[in-house]
């Protein structure tokens, strides 16, 4: 974490992504700086317009600064298990403790923020700016007066702008004049404390009373542990997996089973570069890996109601089928510029909605399948109208088996036939087979093996290069780290000579100094897109993953130390990593980055033949990772 106090926080310094904190209850989450300033938090849910968008450019954009005057940052941290941030502050004339946290037990948004005095004596800092709707709204702010369950009343800050509202319970702070914003300072003495609860709600509703904060900061705890509880990792990285597993699970929707990318959109990829996307959607792909990760940790109920929330979006004509959706299903998901916001670190423009929604990815079928194959594995069998649908997307990917596509990383340049693509389609048959075979399951199983191996011929004639290494796409010699998943299918084994040959290309062409990984060669020919990007960390996790199945245990071992230490100091990851910054780019956190974790530490521990670290899947060596079919 970067040094910083409430004293030299500025718009001039971003603040580093990796040095954000986030906290959340399964519906949002919000980012909280070092200095105590909630940047960014976008309600009811991960993909509503924001209501405080400072992250993505200045303080007048959106922010909620509770912090010590002039104190530093002493420790920094989450309570075990949980997202509630604890915050230890040094003051000139004294020290405090802060707890930021969202309940999670409630069927509303809470952002709860507390402040005590630990001993001698300090004065608390509180800055509210409210901005609506990504920052283009100023809502009317007045104080009304509200009742009590208790008979009471109390006077609370009311902020209106259009739709949504937004309540502030606990001291109120005063207007600025001709600022619009409202500031206040308090002077705490030790053992004394003030604690401030801000509540959304839909602008037509009664303003709610204040929660019982005590009762729900216990049970908030209660429940982040409870589900943590049966987490059973060791290891020199089994801190960083629970972590990871957590917020997987902070990623994923409390009502809907959507998960999120991410929590954020626009952070960039290249600092000051174009390259800058909505992360607040449900890809199938990504969450399908992301299933698999928690599955192989023993977390099949997030499964079932992930494959619920797929039945209901993607039920209709499997012609439709989308590769992200809404939180609830939507697939109305339009990509727009925001010119009033700077961006991050002068990062432009700033996008909300992703065009990518309407391209064609050749791996979902296969990525999906293969999630809905693992749990089948696991003993969730499917009902008939799972697996009905699962058999519509393969009626889908035969209708387009000649038809080329925009790739694992939605390039928006023209289509090819990417070989990660074809793969995968390749484990979509293989797994519709696998159905019959294992589980008795109904289906053309003939035409599915006629399709699986025409497409094993084909890509080892057309996705093999002259070097023989697997290549990018049909039509070039270039190679992509998204091969690094070819083994993951079952397609061949880690070490295949084939495979070899491409992790030799891949460490000669994409590693940068400092070993990490990027995705592709960037050039605006190849994805439609102008400037360059950081190293991509997932991949830089599957290198990881195929250095410890090939014997490689000490490199892994080596690189996933590297990884684990681009985290900020609450263990979180962003998309990407710029070494000669020593900064995470992208999107924040990111689910991909951390399932890549997951994935890389089970590995290396199964290597190692060490225990609690995933049951067999794709994972690892079982019996289906050289099938041949």
């Amino acid at each position: 974490m970067t040094p910083t106090s409430v004293a030299t926080a500025t718009d001039r310094t971003p603040v580093p992504i990796g040095d954000y904190a986030f906290v959340g209850d399964r519906r949002t989450a919000a980012l909280i700086s070092p200095a105590g300033s909630v940047d960014w938090l976008c309600l009811p849910r991960f993909d509503s317009p924001s209501v405080l968008t400072a992250l993505l450019g200045s303080h007048e954009d959106g922010r909620w600064l509770v912090g010590v005057a002039d104190g530093q940052v002493q420790d920094r941290g989450y309570l075990e298990d949980t997202f509630v941030l604890r915050t230890t502050w040094l003051a000139p004339t004294g020290t405090a403790e802060s707890l930021d946290w969202m309940p999670v037990d409630g069927g509303r948004s809470d952002l709860v923020r507390q402040v005590r005095c630990t001993s001698g004596e300090v004065e608390v800092v509180h800055d509210l700016c409210l901005r609506f709707s990504y920052g283009e709204i100023v809502p009317w702010v007045r104080r009304l007066t509200v009742a009590r369950p208790d008979g009471t009343s109390e006077e609370v800050l009311h902020a209106v702008g259009g739709p949504a509202s937004l309540a502030l319970h606990g001291p109120l702070p005063r207007p600025v004049p001709g600022q619009r914003r409202h500031q206040a300072r308090h002077t705490l003495r030790a053992g004394e404390e003030l604690t401030w609860v801000m509540t959304a709600q839909e602008s037509w509703r009664e303003v709610p009373p204040m929660i019982d904060v005590a009762a729900h900061l216990e049970e908030t705890v209660t429940h982040w542990r409870g589900w943590a509880a049966p987490i059973e990792v060791e290891g020199e990285w089994a801190e960083q997996v629970r972590r990871s597993l957590l917020v997987l699970r902070a990623l994923t929707h409390r009502d809907t089973g959507g998960i999120v990318a991410a929590a954020t959109t626009s952070l960039p990829e290249e600092l000051g570069g174009s390259r800058n996307w909505d992360y607040r959607f449900t890809w199938l792909r990504d969450s399908a890996l992301t299933l698999e990760a928690m599955m192989a940790h023993g977390f099949d109920a997030g499964a079932t109601a992930w494959r619920s929330w797929l039945l209901r979006a993607v039920a209709g004509d499997p012609e439709d089928l989308l590769i992200m959706y809404g939180l609830g299903g939507e697939r109305e998901l339009p990509e727009r510029e925001l010119p009033h916001l700077a961006g991050y670190a002068g990062s432009r423009p700033v996008r909300i909605g992703n065009g990518a929604v309407g391209q064609y990815q050749a791996d979902v079928v296969g990525e999906v399948l293969i999630a809905l194959g693992q749990l089948r594995d696991a003993g969730q069998e499917d009902d008939g109208f799972s697996w009905a649908l699962q058999r519509s997307m393969l009626e889908l990917q035969t209708r387009r088996l000649d038809e080329p596509d925009h790739g694992i990383w939605e390039m928006r340049g023209d289509p090819h036939f990417f070989t990660h693509g074809r793969v995968m389609m390749w484990a979509a048959f293989d797994q519709a087979v696998r159905a019959v075979e294992d589980h008795n399951l109904p289906g053309d199983v003939d035409r599915w093996r006629e399709l699986r191996d025409r497409l094993r011929a084909e890509v080892e004639e057309r996705g093999v290069g002259p070097d023989g290494a697997f290549r990018q796409a049909y039509d070039t010699t270039e190679v992509d780290a998204s091969l690094l998943q070819v083994p993951q299918t079952g397609f061949c084994d880690y070490d295949d000579p084939r495979m070899l040959a491409t992790v030799a290309r891949i460490e000669a062409e994409l590693l940068d100094d400092d070993g990490f990984v990027h995705r592709y060669r960037t050039s605006a020919d190849r994805d439609g897109l102008p400037g360059g990007e950081g190293a991509f960390l997932i991949c830089t996790f599957w290198l990881v993953e195929q250095y410890a199945h090939t014997g490689r245990l000490d490199e892994a071992e080596a690189l996933m130390t590297r990884l684990v230490g681009t985290a900020g100091d609450l263990g979180l990851l962003a998309e990407e990593y710029d070494a000669r910054l020593g900064q995470l780019l992208g999107n924040y956190p990111q689910a991909f980055s951390h399932l890549g974790l997951i994935r890389a530490a089970d590995a290396i521990a199964l290597n190692r033949g060490a225990r609690g670290h995933g049951r067999a899947s794709r994972y690892g060596t079982s019996a289906r990772c050289s099938r041949t079919g």
